[in-house]
Parts: structure tokens; sequence; C-alpha cells
């Protein structure tokens, strides 16, 4: 998978992961990238963090996750 349609599923997959466990984008309430990472597997969407990257694709994903939730001042 590329990186450029893994960041745009992933985006997409943190605000359907936050509707589903109830948690309001920039509530002030720290989500965990790790109960996001097992929805993903869960779900079916553990390959979207299969794809190349000089950070990881863990870490590049996490951070994408803390932009879409407004947790890391991106908001």
């Amino acid at each position: 998978m590329k990186k450029d349609e893994a960041e745009t599923a992933i985006r997409h997959l943190a605000h359907k992961w936050a509707e589903a466990t109830g948690v309001q984008p920039g509530a002030g309430k720290l989500r965990s990238f790790g109960a996001f990472r097992s929805w993903l597997d869960d779900k079916g969407y553990g390959h979207y963090l299969d794809f190349r990257s000089v950070r990881g694709a863990s870490a590049d994903a996490e951070t994408w996750f803390d932009q879409e939730l407004g947790q890391a001042g991106w908001d």
C-alpha cells in the first residue's frame, strides 16, 4: 500500500473509531492510539498500517490519528 493511500484511510477511520467508541474529537480527553490500532485489527483494517515509512508506519499513523482527533495541536 502507498503511504498517501494509508494516510487517507487512517484519517477517515480515526473518525469512524471515535464515533464507534463515543469519543468527541477535540474534547480534551486523550484518545488511545493503542485502542484505535486494536480496533483497526478487529475490524479488518490492519492492512492500512502496512506501508513504507522512514519514521515507521505506526508512528506516522499515530500522528495522523492525533491530528484528526485534535490532540496534537493541529486542529
